[in-house]
């Protein structure tokens, strides 16, 4: 195995997206940290499944909705996995409810874990690879943030001001050889929608013009590209990963 693989921080790694994209990256010859924040029993799998693929891995427990957790989180993945040279925050939870009936603490739950979190993180771990003038940064977005969705507006806010959010960074940091750039998945088969209701889904895969739901590891394909050599010129972009799902909602 070789010592000198770059290594990819991914935030939410245990499950779904999270972990397809360790799997995939490890692939490509990447050594990942595998963050989580309660699910220690997925990223253990993550880190083996990693392991399967070739690559190093080790599980890293922190709620990145903490400022000063996150920053201890990106100083372990380089302590105990390597420089980090990628960055994919995918950490995220729902909450969802109609606005009317939307708790205050639903409100914020979503906007810490998926939109204060990725700055948490992104903070701390884009200084290393500025003083290394080198790194990608890969946020997973959704096509709710352009679409919108009954009983998501704290979800859609969250995933919207991600996209601002990476899209400004991306003008802060290409001086210094470093890329941020956005995936957003459409209708996704992942642990967090297999207990929609059927009707749910079906309305859901009608929107789609390819007519199926994605699964994590086309979503993976992206992230994994994006973090490639062959993107060194592609920054402050927005990928759907959906199906058609989002055609002609942004340009």
């Amino acid at each position: 195995m070789m010592l000198d693989r770059p290594v990819a921080l991914i935030t939410g790694a245990s499950r779904g997206i999270g972990r397809a994209c360790a799997v995939e990256l490890a692939r490509n010859g990447f050594d990942i940290a595998v963050n989580y924040a309660r699910d220690e029993a997925g990223a253990l799998d993550t880190v083996e499944l990693v392991q399967q693929a070739g690559g190093r891995a080790a599980a890293l427990q922190c709620d990145v909705s903490v400022h000063e957790a996150a920053r201890e989180l990106v100083r372990l993945s380089e302590e105990r996995v390597g420089p980090i040279e990628v960055l994919v925050g995918n950490a995220g939870i729902t909450r969802d409810a109609l606005l009317i009936r939307m708790s205050e603490d639903d409100w914020d739950q979503v906007l810490d874990t998926n939109l204060k979190g990725v700055y948490n993180v992104t903070r701390w771990a884009v200084r290393p690879m500025a003083r290394r003038r080198r790194g990608r940064i890969v946020n997973i977005s959704s096509v709710v943030a352009f679409k919108g969705n009954l009983g998501q507006a704290n979800y859609a806010a969250a995933k919207a001001g991600m996209i601002g959010f990476t899209i400004s960074l991306s003008k802060e940091i290409c001086r210094y050889g470093i890329t941020a750039n956005v995936v957003a998945p459409g209708y996704i088969s992942t642990d967090m929608t297999k207990d929609l209701p059927s009707d749910v889904k079906e309305a859901l895969t009608r929107q789609i013009p390819m007519g199926r739901p994605g699964t994590p590891a086309e979503v993976a394909h992206a992230v994994a590209f994006l973090s490639s050599p062959q993107a060194a010129y592609i920054t402050g972009q927005v990928l759907p990963v959906d199906g058609g799902m989002s055609s002609g909602f942004i340009s």
